[in-house]
């Protein structure tokens, strides 16, 4: 942890190591997708033979870079260096005061040291990234953090009725892409790039990537209506509490189109959160949401 996050600055060392070293460190989703798919990628390529002191990275083979278990394996420690500087972010900008049941990184040194913490991780990401030297990984993991700022953005614009239901629907995908499916997509191309696998298999490890992030996001969204803090680390309906549409309220939209109105103006006045949950659950919505997320699963 030292050599990625490490600085001499105490307050700000500490918070930015603040999820590293808690109790609940986070399910550590991105870097397991990305040591797994790198394992599976090597097997197709038809690489034997464990790396000394590994259980997982086999040797690389004759013509791809010596260290590549061990730059694979800093890989998947950017990504999630770069996801959770984004949770700095987002928390302050959503005000959440809580973050996998413990004190949001802002609630605890203030909201400047967490913007200030979240600048730092991605700024020791981007060096770790650049010392991979292979510039088409760094391009890669880049894009990531572009669509991390268009997808945060596109959340707090959010949409109108005026739009059509439709194109809530699409604007919803799309920003859940930018926030959550570009990160796993682009560090399971990133894995591949590091490989020199062939294009198709580049390809391959990308759409896998999208298409679990994507779930990933779905199944969290009807989570938030099933779900509680000590399962997921945050209140219930936190989503609606935050003003945001997810899935299972534009599913149930369709049968019940008052929603629109309360999606309109944010679910801001009093009872719109209870009435949405209502309607919610007296539609199809969370059913549907989780039938779209199989569909990316598969």
């Amino acid at each position: 942890r030292e050599d990625l996050i490490g600085t001499e600055h105490p307050v700000l060392n500490k918070a930015a190591a603040y999820f590293f070293t808690s109790a609940d460190g986070g399910k550590k989703v991105r870097p397991m997708m990305v040591m797994l798919l790198s394992r599976a990628l090597a097997d197709t390529m038809g690489a034997s033979g464990l790396r000394d002191g590994s259980s997982l990275f086999t040797n690389p083979l004759q013509w791809q870079r010596n260290d590549l278990p061990e730059a694979q394996r800093r890989l998947a420690e950017i990504s999630e260096m770069i996801h959770t500087a984004s949770l700095f972010h987002d928390d302050v900008i959503d005000g959440a005061d809580t973050r996998r049941g413990n004190p949001a990184v802002h609630t605890v040194f203030g909201n400047k040291m967490a913007i200030l913490a979240g600048d730092y991780l991605l700024a020791r990401a981007s060096i770790s990234l650049a010392r991979l030297r292979n510039v088409d990984v760094v391009e890669t993991m880049s894009t990531i953090i572009e669509h991390l700022v268009r997808g945060e953005v596109m959340q707090m614009r959010g949409t109108s009725s005026t739009d059509g239901k439709n194109e809530r629907m699409t604007y919803y995908l799309k920003k859940n892409f930018y926030k959550t499916g570009s990160l796993m997509a682009n560090s399971c191309r990133s894995a591949a790039l590091l490989a020199e696998c062939p294009p198709s298999l580049v390809a391959a490890s990308y759409n896998y990537g999208k298409h679990v992030g994507m779930a990933f996001q779905l199944v969290d969204d009807v989570l938030d209506f099933e779900g509680n803090i000590s399962s997921m680390g945050k209140p219930a309906l936190a989503d609606l509490n935050a003003g945001l549409a997810t899935a299972p309220v534009l599913f149930a939209a369709e049968t019940y189109p008052e929603l629109e109105t309360l999606m309109d103006r944010k679910f801001k006045e009093t009872g719109d959160i209870d009435i949405a949950k209502e309607l919610v659950f007296e539609s199809n919505g969370i059913e549907r949401t989780k039938q779209l997320a199989r569909v990316h699963a598969e």
